[in-house]
């Protein structure tokens, strides 16, 4: 069993497990389906707005698609949520991609 079978199994039997739905999104990733990428996390926002490691993957994943507005307001939500779970680590990692999503990052 390929992993992504392996994972859509688990997924099955826990259709809500934050991990599970996080490891399937980053597998349709690297097999280059974004939009299935997209859905999973996306709904991993919506349905699990605490799992913090999200909210970056999630913008990296709208500047491919060219979506620097929608990328931008996942990297606030997450610093947000990050906050809220006092991940200071994951705060600065979002900070920083937000600030080079606005051009403003400090390898220019």
């Amino acid at each position: 069993m390929d992993r992504l079978a392996a994972l859509l199994e688990f997924h099955r039997l826990d259709p809500d497990d934050p991990f599970t739905r996080f490891a399937i999104a980053q597998e349709h990733l690297k097999r280059g389906d974004s939009a299935q990428a997209l859905a999973f996390f996306e709904g991993l926002v919506h349905d699990h707005p605490n799992y913090v490691g999200t909210y970056y993957h999630l913008g990296k994943l709208y500047v491919t698609l060219d979506r620097d507005d929608a990328a931008t307001d996942a990297y606030r939500a997450g610093i947000d949520a990050a906050t809220k779970n006092g991940d200071l680590h994951a705060r600065a990692e979002l900070q920083s991609a937000l600030l080079e999503a606005e051009g403003l990052g400090f390898d220019d």
